[in-house]
């Protein structure tokens, strides 16, 4: 059930301006596409690809750390793991699964596979975006599991960009498609007023003495 007793709570310890500023960038957010980052070893990457979702308005992101553990660096991401939701998988499965289970088809990003171009990519429902490691890009296991491929048309001698400039370009593009072609692709407002309370927290520095407050009061 949604606290809207503790937003308004809340809200009385942030300034106007930053609530105003959560409003906008909510209008923007989508849960319609998300993505997906498989064992990416350097740590940069991972970071700028976060950044990224934040950027261009992805809410949520899914990290399989099965390999490198924690590859969050926050110097690179600028804050931007505050404002997205990150989710943690020690297996790929695990992840894909999950993504499944909550209506997602899994996009393999690869330049290898006879892809889809990006300019031709037609969203069917939710869409997870998965990218794969620096050297080997993506598992077996996701190719053999994904619903699609996707790729960036490249003319040059070399097969591939960095993962963090790849996620940068499909972002850009699929978010501008999306909102153009799709009619229901932002929060509902349930999902907005949950972003608000979670991005109020956030913004409070003596955060548990203020909830213990209101739990005292309520």
């Amino acid at each position: 059930m949604i606290d809207l007793k503790l937003l308004k709570y809340l809200e009385e310890f942030i300034s106007e301006e930053r609530k105003e500023r959560f409003l906008q960038i909510l209008e923007e957010r989508t849960y319609k596409i998300t993505v997906a980052i498989e064992d990416v070893f350097q740590m940069h990457n991972t970071s700028a690809v976060i950044r990224s979702c934040d950027i261009f308005g992805i809410q949520s992101a899914h990290l399989i750390e099965r390999k490198y553990g924690d590859q969050l660096d926050v110097q690179i991401a600028m804050g931007a793991q505050k404002w997205v939701d990150i989710h943690r998988y020690e297996s790929t499965s695990t992840c894909i699964d999950a993504l499944k289970k909550e209506g997602y088809k899994i996009i393999a990003t690869t330049p290898h596979n006879d892809s889809c171009l990006l300019d031709d990519f037609d969203f069917d429902g939710k869409t997870a975006l998965f990218f794969g490691t620096e050297k080997k890009g993506l598992s077996d296991e996701v190719l053999e599991k994904a619903d699609g491929f996707l790729k960036i048309p490249m003319v040059g001698f070399t097969e591939s960009l960095n993962i963090s400039v790849s996620a940068a370009i499909i972002l850009q593009s699929l978010t501008t498609k999306l909102k153009k072609e799709c009619a229901e692709w932002q929060l509902t407002d349930d999902e907005k007023i949950i972003k608000q309370i979670d991005w109020a927290k956030k913004s409070i520095k003596s955060i548990d003495g203020v909830l213990s407050r209101y739990s005292e009061d309520t």
